[in-house]
């Protein structure tokens, strides 16, 4: 028996509220990718680590956000909790091994490619890792090729984002470049759902089940608590906000860190006061 279903049982306010979470995690996460970029490389895994664990929460947030307006008729929903947070963790560790490519071989060429696709193969693995802990009286078919389009579309999306964060550019190029990131993440999420049909075992009476926003919200509130610390990282770290755009990375060499370290104002005045009082003295004679 095939079951009917609804992915916006709350109209747009889902879709929209997702689509702001994988704006969010995405933001964050670029950032502090491109940060990785200005540092040297004692600092540079702990930033990349953070970038990983940021998109990584984001676009877990976006999926459950969404599911929350996805309910089949008669078949109330449960969700198996580890299989759950396991979603959550192979978001960040594909999406970290994507990263560190990238932070460590450049956003070019075959860096870009291999982790491009680690990156996009993590968030589908999120995706459907997550659909499978969800429990109810029946089972989810999936159409193989729209699989395979929202698969493209997820590699297609991390690909274009890990290139912009190389770019290391200014805080609106990271913003522009998470909007577009956001977009294609939440459009591979409803063409995943799109490929989705429900076989119930039940013929029964329908029944009556706790709603998805009571179940998924408490599973949320870890990495929404996570994704406000990394945003607070952001918000008072100035070079993460503004960033280097006169920095070109084509100009490091690895091994040395990107940005050498820059004398403190009060010494650098000191030393234009030497030299000032160095060229005067060269140019009156010496009395005798």
């Amino acid at each position: 028996m095939h079951g009917t279903v609804d992915g916006f049982s709350y109209g747009l306010v889902t879709p929209l509220v997702a689509y702001l979470m994988a704006c969010l995690g995405g933001a964050l996460g670029l950032r502090c990718t491109t940060r990785a970029l200005l540092v040297a490389h004692s600092w540079r895994p702990g930033w990349l680590a953070l970038g990983a664990a940021a998109i990584g929460s984001g676009i877990w947030t976006m999926h459950f956000v969404a599911m929350m307006g996805f309910s089949v008729a008669g078949a109330p929903i449960h969700y198996d909790k580890p299989m759950t947070y396991a979603s959550l963790g192979v978001a960040v560790l594909m999406v970290g091994v994507g990263i560190f490519i990238v932070g460590y071989r450049g956003a070019t060429g075959t860096a870009l490619f291999t982790g491009g696709t680690i990156t996009g193969l993590g968030i589908a693995s999120m995706h459907y890792l997550g659909m499978a802990g969800m429990r109810f009286d029946g089972k989810f078919e999936y159409n193989t090729l729209t699989v395979g389009v929202s698969v493209a579309i997820a590699m297609a999306a991390a690909t274009a984002a890990l290139w912009a964060a190389g770019q290391v550019r200014g805080f609106l190029w990271s913003v522009g470049a998470s909007l577009v990131m956001g977009l294609a993440v939440t459009g591979m999420h409803y063409t995943g759902m799109a490929a989705l049909s429900v076989d119930l075992h039940t013929t029964g009476t329908p029944s009556a089940g706790d709603s998805p926003a009571g179940l998924l919200a408490p599973m949320l509130i870890g990495p929404l608590a996570f994704l406000c610390l990394a945003g607070v990282v952001v918000m008072f770290d100035p070079l993460m906000v503004m960033g280097k755009p006169d920095w070109n990375p084509a100009e490091h060499k690895p091994g040395v860190p990107a940005h050498p370290h820059t004398p403190h104002p009060a010494g650098l005045a000191r030393l234009r006061t030497r030299r000032k009082v160095t060229h005067h003295e060269s140019r009156t004679p010496q009395n005798r």
